[in-house]
């Protein structure tokens, strides 16, 4: 590492490699990316993986929309020399109560004001979308086929690569400790290898970024919730897309390998925890094999623990510090962080370059929960 960076971004997910490509292309290419640990060794190597445009907040359907257009050609936009595993098989969601089922229809108002391909199908569809589903209890469903899965390490890797090759300095296994406030601007970062001089910060660390940025001051008022997810043995291809539900708080896909990928949504106070549980497990796999009964008989390979980093109305906070100008925290994304990133990391490329962009990066401003100008999700696993 050198004494000092025009920029330094603390996170190797995708959000902080991602934001560092988008900055290297608008010049800015003097930056250093901090990592404790491996790239993709927090929250996007934990992820489902699920790309969808469904959403019940025009912001959070915008941002969807927009960085799968970007996912659809990443592997040429980045310039990586693999496939990053993008299958649009379709987002599946259904209802089980007549209050959802009307909550989908006004999710669809938002939707189809942006121009996204989404509509609303009875059971009888459904069941020839996904031939497995058990209908039972269920009021109908929404379907949009342009939603589906991508792989978050290839896509990560082909945004930390394409970054490099621009000039940027990845330091894995390299921890942001504190920082330095002169003047009420930002002025270096202490790291786990030596202190680095820098105006520009932004803090990327998921659910460590809250506690960051109280080291200079910062209030980010998000929660650390643990999710878990579990993989089963591969088989042969049953259904193409992936299979969701808010109310019972599950979702199901198979990957392009053949073998499943699930999880339920958590019955717990928020808390760190990286731990799996055998509860979860049982509970995941009575709920999923409900609503699709042909795979009780899958073997469960693998089981793990991720963390969602929360924000109270679920969509994500892009803020600057108020005593230290040039340190900006971006997380709160709410366990879709992987899914928006492309578009994310565009907004905020723009802003710090002083570029033009259609998105005003004040809404995702954290000031929205002292003046309750909230941006509600209701449409969060």
């Amino acid at each position: 590492m050198k004494k000092g960076y025009d920029a330094v971004i603390i996170g190797g997910g995708i959000v902080g490699c991602a934001t560092a490509f988008e900055l290297a292309k608008r010049g800015v290419t003097d930056v250093l990316l901090l990592e404790k640990g491996f790239l993709t060794s927090g929250a996007t190597g934990r992820c489902g993986a699920g790309i969808r445009q469904q959403w019940g907040s025009e912001l959070n359907a915008r941002l969807a929309l927009e960085s799968i257009r970007i996912f659809e050609h990443l592997e040429e936009y980045t310039g990586y020399q693999r496939s990053c595993e993008l299958h649009q098989g379709g987002y599946l969601l259904v209802a089980y109560s007549e209050k959802e089922w009307a909550q989908f229809q006004e999710n669809l108002k938002v939707q189809h004001s942006l121009g996204i391909d989404a509509r609303a199908v009875d059971l009888k569809e459904a069941r020839e979308i996904v031939p497995l589903l058990n209908t039972d209890g269920m009021y109908g469903a929404t379907f949009c086929q342009k939603d589906g899965h991508a792989n978050p390490f290839h896509c990560t890797q082909a945004y930390a690569l394409g970054a490099k090759r621009m000039g940027v300095e990845i330091a894995a296994y390299t921890a942001a400790t504190g920082f330095r406030v002169k003047d009420g601007h930002i002025a270096a970062v202490e790291t786990s290898r030596g202190t680095v001089e820098t105006k520009l910060v932004i803090n990327c660390a998921n659910t460590r970024a809250p506690g960051l940025a109280r080291l200079v001051g910062q209030d980010i008022p998000v929660c650390s919730e643990r999710h878990q997810a579990l993989v089963t043995e591969p088989v042969a291809p049953l259904m193409d897309c992936m299979v969701m539900s808010f109310l019972r708080s599950y979702y199901v896909q198979q990957t392009p390998h053949g073998s499943f990928v699930m999880g339920i949504g958590p019955r717990e106070a928020p808390s760190f925890n990286f731990q799996t549980s055998w509860q979860n497990l049982e509970r995941c796999c009575a709920v999923i094999c409900e609503a699709l009964p042909a795979l009780r008989s899958l073997r469960v390979v693998r089981h793990w623990a991720g963390q969602y980093d929360l924000s109270p109305d679920r969509n994500p906070i892009i803020d600057e510090a108020e005593q230290a100008k040039g340190f900006y925290t971006v997380c709160g994304f709410s366990g879709h962080g992987f899914m928006v990133a492309p578009r994310v990391a565009v907004l905020i490329a723009n802003y710090l370059a002083g570029e033009e962009d259609s998105l005003d990066i004040g809404r995702f401003s954290a000031k929205r929960y002292e003046t309750g100008e909230l941006l509600l999700e209701p449409a969060v696993v």
